[in-house]
């Protein structure tokens, strides 16, 4: 049953939870998604907001991670669930035009020989980062907290962060927690340099939904 809401009111997060959750009647389990408009300048570098937070319910979709590695470290990602990995064998696959992972994890060694893909990867947002935790020699903790519900977010062009946090069959609390983790995740990654008001406006919807503003307060 479709809920019926003011598209010009701002709810508070529950109440948002529950509107969006039943107006997700899609056939398939619609991804919950969490759409947030920053007051920072897009043109300056040192108010980039970027960042990764670990879903305390997880995401409702298993991550594929690959990992760039050798030697010690290809254990340590074997021992943590990695579902591929290799050194130059593994780059030269993905120069070649293979993708078949959600996230890619490199330790610092191997930055210098992956750097070369960054015309293939960075436009798919599939270039490890040291800020969103996927350059490490901790390739062990990365992959757990990838397959654990770990999720990136990152400031589009426009100053906007557009971020899953769960599915429509989550239970409404699983997403409450979820959401509140990321907000705060981007609350805690606001630049030094940001002036005004950071958190300009929040938005919940679901995938074929309408979106539910939200009533939020950063100091809360």
């Amino acid at each position: 049953m479709l809920a019926n809401f003011d598209k010009s009111k701002k709810y508070a997060l529950g109440e948002a939870v529950d509107i969006v959750k039943k107006n997700a009647t899609s056939k398939f389990d619609e991804t919950i998604e969490l759409h947030v408009k920053l007051g920072v300048d897009t043109k300056k570098s040192d108010q980039a907001v970027r960042g990764s937070v670990v879903l305390p319910k997880g995401t409702g979709k298993k991550k594929i991670v690959a990992v760039i590695a050798k030697g010690e470290k290809v254990k340590e990602a074997e021992s943590a669930g990695a579902d591929f990995i290799g050194d130059s064998d593994l780059i030269e696959k993905i120069q070649k035009g293979w993708f078949e992972f959600d996230t890619l994890v490199s330790t610092p060694d191997m930055m210098k020989d992956l750097s070369k893909l960054g015309k293939v990867l960075g436009p798919r947002g599939l270039m490890p980062n040291p800020k969103s935790g996927t350059v490490t020699f901790e390739v062990g903790k990365a992959v757990k907290e990838l397959k654990a519900g770990r999720v990136e977010f990152k400031m589009d062009d426009t100053g906007n962060v557009h971020a899953a946090v769960g599915r429509a069959s989550f239970k409404p609390e699983d997403l409450l927690e979820n959401t509140q983790t990321i907000l705060q995740a981007i609350v805690s990654a606001k630049p030094a340099t940001a002036k005004g008001i950071y958190i300009q406006s929040v938005t919940l919807t679901s995938t074929m939904g309408s979106g539910v503003r939200i009533n939020f307060d950063e100091k809360a």
